[in-house]
Order: C-alpha cells, then structure tokens, then sequence
C-alpha cells in the first residue's frame, strides 16, 4: 500500500513532538510503501536538510510557506505555456477567488450584523446561491486548484492587484466579518500576501497522475493537520478519489489562535486569517473518510469545528516507554522532593507553583523542589524564566543549617543534560511527586513520561489532563495555589499512597499511551481505510468507448502463464483492439488438451460468463466423462 504523509513544519526536517510521532509511526508500519510530502515553516528546517529514513520512504518532496513561491515547484501545465495567465484564466480566477473569500470573510446568511463604526448596517445582499458557506469555500478552492492545474499563474494572481480589490469589496461590504470594516490597504496586501502562501499547496507539482509518482497514484493520504497539510490530500480526493485521514495530537486551529493573540498583526489581519483557518479546517473535516484525535481535548475542538462525531477515532499518541522502565522504582520512600519538567514558558504557570511550594514549606520544611526543562518556544520564555528565578530568590533566600555551612535554597532551575540531570530519565527519577501546574495544555507528554517512571503525580485540570491521568493521580484547578499545596503536601506525607498510584499510573500508560498501541491502530486503520475505498482504474485497465472502467473484461486466468481456454468474447473483450491473444479458442471450438482447471470452477455456467471451462476425456468405450490423472477433477 502506498501511503501519501503530508506534514506542515515537522517531519521529516525538524524537531519535536511532530516529527517523533511521524517517525514512529513510518519505521513501525514496514509494511507500506511511505510517500512524505513536507511543507517546512523556516529556512532553518529546509537547511538542515532531511533525517535518515528508512528503506520503505520511497519518496520525500518539500516545499515552503514562506518567501516567494519555489520556481523549481512549478506544475506542468505552468511550465508548458510559459507565460503569464490570459483574460479568460483572470475572469476564472475572480470568480473563484471571491468565492473563497465571501465564504471565510462575511457572516452567514440571517446572521444580524448590528452597528459598524456607529452606523447601521442595512439592506443586506441576498444570499449566496451556494446552499452555505461551506459550500462556496469549497468551490472557491477547487476552482483555484483546477485553473492552478490547467493554466498555472496561481500564485502571482493571489498577490495581484485584483486580489486585493476582491478581498476589499468583500471586507466593506454589508455582511462583512465586523472586524474586517477597519481594514485599510496595507491590512488587505498583508492578508493576500498569507493566504498565497497557505494556498501555496494549490500550485505545487506534487499530484501527477496514478501511472507516475505523486499523490495521484497513493492509496490513501495521511495528514498531520487539519491545516495547510491537509490541502495536498483535499486535492487527492477531489480529483482521484484517495481517502483522506487526518490527525491530530495538537489542533492547528487552536495554535492558530492562541498564536494570532501574541501577533502584531492588526485586528482586521487576525481576524481574516482566523476566519480562513477555520474554514480550511471546516473542509478538511467534511471530506476525511476519518480524523483521529489525539485526545478527548482536540476532539472537542474538532466536533466544534464541524467534525462529523462518527468519523471521529481517538488514537492516542505513542511514547516509547522503554528508557522510563529502570527508575520505576528509584525513588526513596522518605524523598520529600517535587519535580517540575517542561519547557518554561508563561502557560506552564511556574508562578502558582512557587507560591504553592511556599505553603508547602511551611507544613514540611525539608521539602525541596526542582524544576527542571529551558526556555520554551513563546518569544516570552526567556524573560519569563528569569522572572521566576527572580520570584524564587526573594520567596525563599539562601538557607544554612548551622552557622558554620553555605546557605542553599530549596527551589533549583536545571536543565536535561548539566551534570545535575544527565538524562530526562534522571529528571524523574529525582523525585517523589511530579508536579504539572498549566493554565494552557494539550496533551500532557511530561505527564505520561511521570507515569511510565512509577510517579504519583499532582496536575491541574486543563487540556487532555485529566482524560490521561485518569484515577491516578490528584487533580486541583488551575491558578489556585492552595489547592495545589494541599494535594502536593498530602502525597510527600504519605509514601504509601504515593507507591499505589504510582504503580496504578505505570499501569495505565503502558496500556494506553506506549507506540506499540499507536502502530497497531494506524495498521489497522490504514486496511479499514482502504477496504471501504471505491475502487480507482489502474493503469492500463480496459475500458469501453465511452472511457468508462471495464474491472471485469480480462478474467484471472489471464494473468496467469499458460495457455488456457477462453471463450471468444471474453477474449475478444480482453485483448487490445486488432489482436487476439494467445490462451482464447474461437467460439464453439475446445482445444484438445488444456491445463487441468482449479477446483470449483462450472462447466455451462462459466462458459455462460465468459470464463475459463473444464476440460473433460470422455471414455471411449461408454462416451462418459473420465476425470484427469492424478487431479481429482473433471
């Protein structure tokens, strides 16, 4: 089988949660043929060039989102003209173009639109004569992806002057998003300038046909995102037919959000763009013959977004449990040591944290925390981290247990990798509770990896946190220190309940959350997949005049070496046009000797159909059938 993997700024160039769960899954699945389809986010990623991968990826393309677009990338038909795209290719385009951008840049149809900038808004434009929006997104798109494929030009159209002026129609008029009223020319360029970009999977030669290489021929498409990943395998489906799967462990409709919130793009840019992402993810989920969730979290997302709830999987994602087995047990019974571990960033709430631990103190002075992990990727991590070694220093100065010893303070900033804290294993193996205090979370990796080491484990209630830890581990509400310090202070005084949930939580994530479980679910959704697929004609398969598929025109035997009795029809049907083939007998006509048939094949009913016919000796003597020597068949 051969499986299309579209990725957006992961696998297989850059680091992370991404590209770990796509290698996984690629080395676990040797069974199929793997296609990646990359699009990078950075030069970075395209500099570091590809992992090593194994023998059954046949194939890795890549392509940017940024900059300008790859000429290297262009599609045939773009090539073959040579030249800049025609009036009629510009009228197309504009149809299409307002089309897609009426869908993601107005209100629905009945939708009240109050007061604009002080004045009513009235006589509002009839309705589209789409049935929804959805509807006229899609044919925007699809229209786009046809004329990027038979004229080429597309992403010089989306950055023309006439993008501009059909995006600033649709922005100023009255069913305009009430965001969008406020946009001015430099909002609308910046906006155009994006959605080429994001569109960019449109214009890329990646498709081919099924005879050649490219996601024309794939069985099925895998895309990591409900995203730009998602646009190559929208296009597979819609002009061949291949089923789409897309998952999901991060919901890239959320990142998008939570990202456009810390942007300095102007308002009328954000909301346009988020309308857009929203509307792609809206089409990707409708037309996914099925979407895996990586928890109940983006799951709900999903089914907000429009997901169909019965086409809906979780699949939780795999970790590799192995390294985290030798410190099951490591830790002693009178440990009073928390341990943090993540990357520092403001939604990790290290602040609740070391308010809690102050509380915390004061019930059990010999408590100590670590937390463990660097600066995270939100541009805000670094002055965040030293904020929070600054909040340590004056919660809790430099203690001495005599007059006569250096002064230490019971909160440490490490990092994997210093001598304190060679490996992640060591992290928790140095204490006895590990702590997860987020306002924001998806799913909770450091959690998981706790629980593969045997830890009891206090987290707060957000994301996928509960969904993982189940009923082994506390749980207390985010941005509530006192209820962080209770649950943490009644785990360190009791070791006892700490080994039982401890084991219980080791118990669980080797059940739920290990990469054999993962493998083994793609496996069997991939066949699930592909056996309810319609069948695609091949190449080379016969057809009747009007180039429609003929599945049944050749019969087995045909592809079997030999020479075997075939009635003329069918052997007519099968053969190429002015040519008979050698295994067909004229009608009415037996050869006198012919390879004896497979069991459970008829006489008139098969010549009836067309197929391959027994063929009998009679016994000259009483004109009865004999059976064939040593076949035990007729």
């Amino acid at each position: 089988m051969r499986i299309g993997l579209l990725t957006e700024g992961g696998y297989p160039y850059a680091h992370g949660e991404s590209h770990t769960w796509c290698d996984r899954l690629v080395r676990g699945l040797t069974g199929h043929d793997f296609e990646v389809y990359a699009l990078h986010t950075d030069a970075r990623q395209e500099a570091r060039g590809p992992v090593e991968l194994p023998g059954h990826v046949r194939l890795v393309r890549s392509a940017p989102l940024w900059g300008d677009f790859p000429a290297g990338h262009r599609r045939a038909a773009e090539q073959r003209r040579g030249r800049g795209p025609g009036r009629r290719e510009r009228r197309r385009f504009a149809g299409h173009f307002g089309d897609l951008v009426a869908a993601f840049a107005t209100l629905p149809p009945g939708a009240e639109q109050a007061v604009i900038g002080g004045v009513a808004a009235g006589g509002d434009a009839p309705d589209p004569p789409v049935t929804s929006k959805a509807d006229r997104f899609a044919t925007g798109l699809y229209g786009l992806a046809e004329l990027a494929g038979e004229h080429g030009g597309l992403p010089a159209l989306l950055r023309s002057e006439e993008a501009v002026r059909i995006l600033e129609a649709v922005c100023h008029g009255p069913r305009a998003l009430p965001a969008a009223h406020g946009a001015q020319v430099k909002d609308l360029l910046a906006v155009t300038t994006r959605l080429e970009r994001a569109l960019r999977p449109l214009s890329l030669d990646w498709y081919g046909d099924r005879r050649a290489a490219g996601l024309g021929g794939v069985d099925l498409c895998h895309a990591t995102s409900a995203g730009a990943a998602a646009l190559p395998g929208l296009l597979a489906g819609h002009f061949f037919g291949t089923p789409l799967l897309v998952t999901e462990y991060g919901v890239r409709l959320r990142e998008h959000y939570l990202a456009g919130a810390a942007s300095p793009l102007s308002a009328p840019v954000r909301a346009l763009l988020a309308a857009f992402q929203g509307a792609l993810a809206a089409e990707a989920y409708a037309r996914a013959a099925l979407i895996t969730p990586g928890n109940t979290h983006a799951r709900r997302w999903q089914e907000r977004c429009g997901a169909d709830r019965a086409r809906l999987r979780t699949v939780y994602p795999g970790m590799d449990a192995g390294p985290f087995g030798a410190v099951a047990d490591a830790a002693a019974d009178d440990s009073k040591t928390l341990v943090w571990v993540g990357a520092v960033e403001p939604a990790k709430d290290l602040i609740a944290l070391l308010h809690a631990f102050a509380g915390i103190r004061r019930t059990e002075p010999r408590a100590t925390l670590r937390i463990i992990g660097g600066p995270g990727r939100d541009p805000q991590a670094p002055g965040y981290l030293a904020h929070c070694r600054t909040l340590a220093a004056q919660l809790f100065p430099d203690e001495a247990a005599d007059a006569r010893t250096v002064g230490e303070s019971p909160v440490s900033f490490e990092e994997v990798g210093s001598p304190e804290v060679p490996t992640l294993q060591d992290a928790y193996a140095a204490g006895a509770v590990v702590v997860l205090s987020s306002v924001v979370e998806g799913f909770p990796r450091s959690l998981v990896e706790a629980m593969f080491c045997g830890r009891a484990t206090v987290s707060t209630e957000v994301g996928a946190v509960c969904e993982v830890i189940g009923g082994t581990g506390l749980v207390v509400p985010p941005r509530n220190p006192r209820a962080l310090a209770e649950a943490c202070g009644a785990l360190l005084a009791d070791p006892d309940r700490r080994a039982r949930l401890g084991a219980a939580a080791r118990a669980r994530a080797l059940e739920l959350f290990t990469v054999e479980q993962n493998v083994a679910a793609f496996r069997g959704i991939y066949l699930e997949l592909i056996s309810h697929a319609p069948a695609r004609p091949a190449a080379g398969r016969a057809r009747d005049a009007r180039g429609l598929p003929q599945p049944f025109a050749r019969p087995a035997e045909s592809h079997v070496p030999g020479r075997w009795a075939v009635t003329g029809a069918a052997a007519r049907a099968a053969a190429p046009a002015g040519r008979t083939p050698s295994w067909a007998v004229p009608d009415g006509e037996r050869p006198a000797a012919a390879p004896v048939p497979a069991a459970g094949c008829g006489g008139g009913a098969a010549a009836a159909r067309g197929m391959r016919q027994p063929v009998r000796r009679d016994d000259p003597a009483t004109g009865q059938p004999r059976p064939t020597r040593g076949s035990g068949q007729w």
